[in-house]
């Protein structure tokens, strides 16, 4: 049997970050050791504030209510 080396679930989680960052939503995991390593001062947003956060960063809404295209 021929053994090829891949490790699917390293593939599967690539091809789900590529998808994130392709519609404007990075590493939360990223995010959070970020915050942690550089501004441990500061307060870490929870996954749901840090996702509704880089939608409406991307696609424009929050407290503004302006829809931004592109």
């Amino acid at each position: 049997m021929l053994k090829l080396g891949i490790d699917i679930k390293a593939v599967f989680d690539r091809v789900q970050e590529t998808g994130r960052l392709m519609v404007g939503v990075p590493s939360y995991d990223r995010y959070v050791e970020h915050r942690k390593t550089t501004h441990p001062d500061l307060p870490v947003m929870s996954y749901r504030e840090f996702f509704c956060e880089r939608q409406d960063s991307r696609y424009g809404g929050g407290s503004s209510g302006n829809f931004k295209c592109c």
